[in-house]
């Protein structure tokens, strides 16, 4: 369904990071309305989601939502339960093994939100910035991922099953460096500053520039060549 400006609808998943926030640009530009949404997961911190709702009014989505679902309750993950957050890992250790900042099930729980809310949208468009180029490794931000939650969606919705409508997952940036979404996301027009990537932030909200998502994101700004706003004085 399109909006009241004829623009198709589109629900992105957004955590307030680099890469959710330059998927959200890449949707609006594609001449989506887009619907945000993130996701109260029982993450140890609230940093992320403060960046959320900048960037949701920054880059001019119809609706920001918010909605809780405490994966805190399972544990099983340093973003989740009382488990140290490594720092200071190599890009070796990091295309190791998965690492414990995984979150069991996140993208599947967090696309099965964005669905839900699609389909009250009549919306057949789902996006949600994975990256499968990154050294974190994460079994759900893997293509084969994505083409297996899309396949299930088209079985278990009504729009699909009983009026012949296909739902899209889009993952615009899940073969690209961390470099090559920067670039894509200045030449939109995204602040970088209004995002957060660290999992292990000060209490301040300072990202700690050592855990894994620190040093991937400043390995991509500095191949990009550019300044990092986040980390400027």
């Amino acid at each position: 369904m399109v909006s009241s400006d004829g623009k198709p609808k589109a629900v992105v998943l957004l955590s307030g990071g680099l890469d959710s926030t330059t998927c959200l640009a890449m949707a609006r530009a594609q001449g989506y309305e887009c619907y945000a949404l993130s996701v109260v997961y029982g993450q140890r911190h609230q940093v992320e989601l403060q960046a959320a709702r900048r960037v949701a009014r920054a880059l001019g989505a119809a609706q920001h939502r918010e909605i809780g679902v405490d994966l805190s309750a399972f544990g099983g993950s340093a973003l989740t339960a009382d488990i140290e957050v490594p720092k200071g890992r190599s890009e070796d250790d990091m295309s190791g093994e998965i690492p414990v900042t995984y979150v069991p099930a996140r993208n599947t729980v967090f696309l099965s939100l964005a669905l839900a809310w699609a389909e009250t949208l009549d919306s057949t468009d789902l996006f949600i910035g994975v990256n499968a180029l990154d050294y974190s490794g994460y079994p759900d931000c893997r293509p084969e991922f994505i083409m297996a939650f899309e396949n299930m969606a088209n079985l278990a919705t009504k729009m699909s099953t009983t009026q012949g409508r296909r739902i899209k997952v889009h993952a615009p940036l899940i073969r690209l460096s961390k470099a090559q979404i920067i670039e894509a996301g200045l030449k939109l027009g995204v602040d970088y500053g209004l995002t957060h990537s660290c999992y292990d932030p000060a209490p301040d909200g300072r990202p700690c520039g050592q855990c894994d998502s620190c040093l991937l994101r400043a390995k991509g700004f500095a191949e990009a060549g550019v300044s990092d706003p986040v980390l400027a004085p």
